[in-house]
């Protein structure tokens, strides 16, 4: 599954819905998240990613802190971002791997699946989810957008 850095590029990391949030909606760590759209990252999604955006700017517009009008801002923008979307099917068997492995969502574990497959790390906002594969095998394919030097 290639994925084209560019020549500036330094890092690819898969980014999850809870982080791709982060870049529209002001929150908890929005400046964390919103450093990795510089040109030294190369970002790449499962298309379940569409989605997961979806479900959760809903959640926020009804509890008032987008507009249905904002949100469908936010998904048309969506468009214009430097991410690479890849099919779930992809890495579907291996979420679900994953899923039964961690007792994880396989939504969750796609994300994962394809930070696997990129031999990459997936950066989440989801801090319990990193903190509970943090000490396993899967531990070193995860990154909480909180964590201090993350994006070196």
């Amino acid at each position: 599954m290639p994925v084209g850095r560019g020549p500036g590029a330094l890092s690819l990391f898969v980014v999850d819905a809870s982080v791709i949030a982060k870049w529209f909606v002001p929150e908890r760590h929005s400046d964390d998240a919103a450093r990795l759209l510089d040109d030294q990252h190369e970002l790449a999604s499962p298309d379940l990613m569409w989605a997961e955006i979806g479900n959760v700017l809903g959640k926020k517009s009804r509890a008032g802190q987008v507009t249905g009008r904002e949100a469908a801002r936010i998904i048309r923008a969506l468009d214009d971002f430097p991410v690479t979307v890849f099919p779930s099917r992809l890495v579907l068997e291996g979420a679900v791997e994953i899923a039964l492995g961690t007792g994880r969502s396989v939504y969750d574990s796609v994300y994962l699946a394809l930070a696997i497959a990129l031999d990459c790390r997936l950066v989440t906002a989801d801090e319990g989810f990193a903190n509970t594969l943090a000490d396993g095998p899967l531990g070193r394919h995860v990154l909480w957008v909180g964590m201090p030097g993350r994006f070196n």
